[in-house]
């Protein structure tokens, strides 16, 4: 095992996975673990999985026991997973406020990056965005330009002279220093990926969510089972807290995408600020919401796969010894969300 652990763009694109690599661990055997949201919501150290192998977890106040860390005062290493643990998702884009909040440094900044695939596969969720910045900018004068790669990669050409005027063409439509307009291309482009990436991530959710939610209407058609009144009402609440929370992040999406549509009526710098500003306070929250969510699902499907599998009581068995767990987890995210803001520009 080398000393430098292979850090996978599945886990870095992932809501529910940290891998330990990207942080400076004393233990190198912490470094080629991570740290995962298990099914009750619950943060534990993964040091193996494999197919054929399975997953090898162990709950984070067990690794001073396993490491021989020391406890008064606890190791560095345990002191760090343990802040770790806390935090409610791991997708870049939230430990990148987490990190700067606990004061935690990551060995590379691009671990904090959504990797190329992904990337890639958010062109589409993309173009809803950056269409208006590139007809704001050159409208249909140059049919060259016609994605957000093909803007950023003007700044590349081998033409010094035609750099910069497209940078003072930029200047004057952007209403930002001509020396801003790289910048302001590069938070653009990383706001609105963030968004992309969480639209993604919930619809990924939505068949999902959906199949889980008829199977609570079939258990609550069966007539044996709706007589456990137990049963009724914790699938009341994990009902409720499900599309609760999946309409709250719907609504979020569509507030940004009301604030965005009226940035560009009248754009500059400084409203353009005040839209990304607002999007990344919710950027913890939204992630949180996705996470939590996405793992509830994700357990979901692994143990019925499709309709046929497993009955209405084996089906409410698991949502009482499952789903259940943890569900004060997303409605304390709800909780502690901030309020939606109104911004004074925006219609």
């Amino acid at each position: 095992m080398s000393d430098e652990p292979l850090i996978r763009n599945e886990d870095r694109d992932a809501l529910h996975i940290l891998p330990l690599g990207i942080l400076d661990f004393e233990t190198k055997s912490v470094r080629h673990a991570r740290l995962i949201k298990n099914s009750r919501l619950d943060s534990v150290v993964e040091l193996f999985s494999g197919a054929g192998i399975g997953s090898g977890q162990m709950e984070i106040d067990h690794l001073q026991a396993q490491f021989g860390w020391q406890n008064n005062p606890p190791h560095k290493d345990l002191r760090l997973i343990r802040k770790l643990g806390k935090m409610p998702s791991f997708d870049v884009y939230s430990l990148r406020i987490l990190f700067r909040e606990q004061g935690i440094e990551v060995k590379d900044m691009a671990a904090l990056q959504l990797s190329d695939e992904k990337r890639a596969e958010l062109t589409e969720y993309m173009k809803v965005f950056t269409k208006p910045l590139i007809q704001q900018i050159y409208g249909g004068d140059d049919v060259s330009v016609t994605s957000f790669n093909d803007m950023v990669g003007l700044f590349k050409d081998p033409d010094i002279r035609k750099v910069r005027d497209n940078l003072q063409l930029m200047s004057n439509r952007l209403n930002v220093e001509i020396q801003d307009v790289p910048l302001f291309l590069e938070d653009y482009g990383d706001v609105f990926l963030s968004l992309s990436y969480y639209r993604q991530c919930m619809e990924k959710l939505e068949p999902q969510i959906d199949d889980f939610l008829e199977s609570i209407a079939e258990i609550r058609g069966n007539f044996q089972l709706r007589q456990n009144l137990n049963l009724m009402e914790t699938c009341k609440t994990v009902e409720y807290t499900m599309n609760s929370m999946m309409a709250a992040v719907t609504g979020r999406f569509e507030t940004f995408e009301r604030y965005t549509s009226s940035m560009w009526k009248n754009v500059d710098a400084t409203r353009f600020r005040q839209v990304k500003s607002f999007i990344e306070d919710y950027h913890t929250t939204i992630g949180a919401t996705l996470c939590a969510v996405t793992v509830k699902m994700a357990a979901w499907t692994r143990s019925f796969p499709n309709k046929d599998t497993g009955g209405p009581a084996r089906r409410s068995e698991f949502i009482v010894g499952e789903m259940k767990q943890g569900i004060d987890v997303l409605k304390e995210i709800e909780a502690n969300a901030p309020n939606i803001e109104k911004i004074d520009w925006a219609e």
